[in-house]
């Protein structure tokens, strides 16, 4: 059960954009962002903004919905996008390689509840709900390890 908590109106696509390159020079190999919340809640533009200010030049970053796994040479770590919608068994994770991934490179993970028992301790949890507006999204941020502590106060303080 995730020990801190913050939460961060994002007005618009934008702004869940500019959060997301915002945090992109905060992760390191090893950091592990869960991310959750319904079918168009904005994961995959979360993650795609966020992988595209980690990469070292603009590369196309498309959803991983079909090949559940995409990987990137990032400027300080691999990236590794996966989507685990289309999962029937947490044990298809280890096929995908993925969890020997959460120890040495940076990863996204939407639909994390099909990771089961396999989701890290130390992840950042981040949940997309509907706003107020169409574009609008609450972001709520869950996690126990204190390592993020530092980043998420940064992050969620205008």
């Amino acid at each position: 059960m995730p020990e801190h908590s913050a939460t961060k109106q994002l007005s618009s696509p934008d702004a869940t954009c500019a959060f997301a390159q915002a945090m992109a020079p905060l992760l390191k190999a090893g950091d592990v962002i869960l991310l959750s919340g319904g079918v168009g809640a904005g994961k995959t533009h979360f993650a795609r903004c966020l992988i595209q200010a980690l990469l070292p030049a603009p590369e196309d970053v498309p959803s991983p919905t079909y090949t559940l796994v995409q990987t990137y040479p990032g400027k300080t770590a691999e990236i590794w996008h996966a989507d685990l919608y289309r999962l029937s068994d947490p044990f298809e994770v280890i096929e995908l390689g993925l969890t020997e991934a959460f120890s040495d490179a940076i990863c996204l993970v939407e639909w994390p509840d099909r990771l089961a028992d396999m989701a890290p301790k130390t992840a950042l949890c981040l949940a997309l709900e509907p706003g107020e507006e169409d574009d609008q999204r609450l972001l709520r941020l869950s996690w126990s390890d204190a390592n993020w502590n530092d980043r998420v106060e940064g992050l969620c303080h205008d």
